[in-house]
């Protein structure tokens, strides 16, 4: 058994709806949430830039001493993972290999499709990680920069004409490639999952980044034995970069439900 937290970071607040997976299936772990909001977004940013942020990140998250780090950050994860320097002596999980793991079982067609920022895309990570387990596979990819905008502004409902108007331009051109599965590689898009739903059909199974890594973690701690003892915690602890008095309102969306635990501002730099 082991009491300590479990890290995770992402460049603003997507990031989230991973921690409500993980809240879900561990609900006796203290996690420690680190969103980079004063410097969001990261998917516009150089390599080098995402780097050293991201290096920054873990660096604080390692300092409270956690048993496990999870960067639950698409375009860290498909641009910088190579490059970071891991050496804090604990697993570091990412939301790349194991959701593509997922389509890769999912597929009936070979026919995978893939979302996310304009880093993620352009990085090819997701295509290489299919490919690479799946030789024959083919991969539609689409950037989708403005769903981080309509998450964040909780324009995410089915009737919300913004929201579907952009997810049927974003998408036309995946409906008409036949795939039947697709990669929701931002962790922000979950919550526009029933617009994204609706406007790919009923045929096209969707594949959420951060919800398949969040139950891998899961079932690796527990082979690990490394879960919290039983009722010793369950806290959340929330550190933004930006201003934290606009981030309960923002969190609630993304883990639908109020926000409970601490949240501090802190400085990276």
């Amino acid at each position: 058994m082991d009491a300590r937290p479990v890290g995770v970071f992402d460049s603003g607040l997507g990031g989230l709806t991973t921690v409500k997976k993980l809240a879900e299936f561990l609900p006796g772990e203290d996690i420690i949430y680190l969103g980079d909001t004063g410097r969001v977004p990261y998917g516009s940013r150089s390599k080098d830039t995402i780097v050293r942020y991201a290096r920054q990140d873990a660096a604080f998250l390692a300092g409270f001493d956690i048993k496990a780090m999870v960067i639950a950050c698409n375009t860290v994860c498909s641009v910088a993972f190579n490059d970071l320097n891991f050496s804090y002596g604990i697993p570091v999980y990412e939301v790349i290999s194991i959701p593509v793991k997922a389509a890769a079982e999912v597929t009936r067609n070979d026919k995978i499709g893939v979302i996310g920022t304009a880093a993620t895309i352009r990085s090819g990570a997701y295509e290489a990680a299919l490919k690479k387990i799946k030789p024959g596979v083919q991969v539609f990819s689409e950037p989708c920069p403005l769903f981080v905008h309509l998450a964040e502004n909780g324009r995410t409902g089915l009737t919300d004409i913004a929201a579907i108007t952009i997810a049927e331009d974003y998408l036309s051109g995946l409906r008409g490639s036949g795939i039947d599965t697709l990669i929701l590689g931002c962790t922000h898009y979950p919550l526009l999952r029933g617009v994204i739903s609706q406007v790919m059909g009923s045929s096209v199974t969707l594949i959420d980044s951060g919800a398949e890594t969040a139950v891998h973690i899961a079932k690796e701690l527990n082979a690990l034995d490394m879960l919290a003892p039983g009722g010793s915690g369950g806290t959340i602890r929330y550190f933004v970069t930006d201003n934290a008095d606009g981030f309960t309102t923002l969190a609630a969306r993304f883990l639908e439900s109020e926000v409970s635990g601490q949240v501090e501002q802190i400085t990276l730099e």
